[in-house]
């Protein structure tokens, strides 16, 4: 077996003669654009290592069996966290872009022209393995129009697999305790209870939360990622998160929040820089820039249905005791 060598590994000299300054080839003297161009290729790598961790977890999802006792949920919950705390770093990495003053930058924006961190495929693909369909973006006439035919085709093909989201909720209603024979007077009747409790402990001006409580774990609607089932099985992990087995569950739905937040933190710190950089110009890539970037922060939250759910919760001490064989049944077992 052949000696490994760092550099080799690594394959530094790929890496570290990537950087081609357009400035350089215009013979424009424009210092910060080294700066410009390591900031981006680090979030592209980060991007693809964070790919690397959504897709992983996909793929235990995809099998329509995940395993609590084996340590799959487990693991899953600690690559979703590995990725929030990514998106963490993504967000600091914009302290050192913002180092760089506005003047700093029109040395060499211009040059630039028309590319544009629009045409991130990778952030695309990411969006879109979580769960944002082409239908829910920000300004979905654009969103696709300066990328290359292929690059379009990538993503355009992305709308026919299964997203993390849909699978969560298919994991979500395969939930097998709320099935009725956990249940004397079965499991309607136990969310009827719940829906009672809820209904007691609203305040003025929750008024309408009765109706909601219905359209969410009762009828659906077409324009709800998730269903009914799943909205009730969710909803149940978070009431008794305290029983054992539904720690890592529970810890698995905030870890898709954390996510949400973070990558929301990351759209709003890009928005500030751009604003701070260009102002109200158009971007590079000719979007509208700041209004954009504001568009799509605003309504581009991928798991904000589960985060609904906290809408529906109630004090510890108003819950009702679970069955007995109910009890026994959310014990593990060797």
């Amino acid at each position: 077996m052949s000696n490994v060598y760092y550099p080799d590994y690594l394959q530094l000299d790929k890496i570290l003669n990537a950087q081609a300054p357009e400035s350089d080839k215009h013979g424009v003297k424009a210092h910060d654009e080294m700066l410009f161009i390591v900031i981006h290729q680090a979030y592209e790598l980060w991007f693809k290592q964070i790919l690397h961790e959504v897709g992983s977890v996909i793929g235990m999802f995809s099998d329509h069996h995940v395993d609590d006792n084996n340590g799959e949920l487990n693991i899953a919950v600690h690559r979703m966290r590995r990725v929030k705390t990514i998106l963490d770093v993504l967000v600091h990495q914009m302290d050192i872009m913002e180092t760089m003053t506005p003047l700093d930058f029109l040395d060499f924006r211009d040059l630039l022209r028309p590319a544009s961190g629009f045409q991130s495929m990778q952030f695309k693909v990411l969006e879109a393995r979580l769960g944002l369909r082409m239908e829910a973006r920000f300004g979905k006439q654009y969103y696709t129009s300066q990328l290359k035919p292929e690059h379009k085709a990538e993503i355009e093909a992305l709308e026919k697999l299964p997203t993390l989201l849909e699978l969560v909720n298919a994991w979500l209603e395969r939930m097998p305790f709320l099935q009725e024979k956990y249940w004397p007077s079965g499991e309607d009747g136990f969310f009827t209870k719940l829906e009672r409790i809820y209904d007691a402990s609203l305040v003025k001006g929750e008024e309408g939360n009765a109706a909601l409580w219905r359209k969410i774990f009762v009828d659906g609607s077409p324009e709800r990622r998730l269903s009914p089932a799943a909205c009730r099985s969710a909803l149940f992990i978070m009431l008794y998160r305290d029983e054992p087995i539904f720690q890592q569950p529970f810890r698995f739905l905030e870890a898709l929040l954390d996510i949400d937040e973070a990558m929301a933190a990351w759209r709003g710190r890009h928005l500030n820089m751009v604003h701070r950089m260009i102002g109200l110009r158009v971007g590079t890539g000719g979007s509208t820039g700041k209004a954009y970037l504001r568009g799509a922060m605003d309504s581009h939250y991928i798991f904000s249905e589960v985060a609904d759910l906290s809408s529906f919760l109630f004090e510890r001490r108003k819950l009702p005791p679970l069955p007995a064989q109910l009890k026994e049944a959310l014990g593990f077992r060797g």
